[in-house]
């Protein structure tokens, strides 16, 4: 039972993440839109990517030897563990996502702060 509550709280996570996301799109004006969240949008995809990736994994262990199969019990988790990671590449790697979200998060920093 574990494994189900990390990968109930690992989907939440990142359903409340992209909840926060899809409320800011609905009452930011468009022109501010790109500006204030294509860095958040950047790391909700990173995290996203990696929430799946644990919650596959997790599924893998669960399942044993069916999640192997391409019929049967395990057949969804099979092809879960074969195709998730197509979102993670196909919308942009995630040195490519952290790497937008911190210059974006840089570039909200007044000119005078200093690291």
């Amino acid at each position: 039972m574990h494994k189900l509550g990390a990968m109930t709280a690992e989907l939440e996570a990142v359903q409340g993440y992209f909840d926060a996301i899809t409320y800011a799109m609905n009452h930011l004006p468009a022109g501010e839109q790109a500006q204030k969240l294509a860095g958040p949008i950047a790391l909700l995809k990173f995290r996203a990517t990696r929430a799946m990736h644990q919650i596959v994994d997790d599924a893998v262990q669960i399942f044993g030897g069916r999640a192997l199969t391409q019929t049967g019990m395990g057949q969804k988790v099979e092809h879960l563990q074969r195709v998730y990671k197509f979102g993670a590449i196909l919308g942009g790697a995630e040195e490519i996502l952290t790497s937008l979200a911190v210059r974006q998060a840089f570039r909200a920093f007044p000119p005078s702060a200093r690291l």
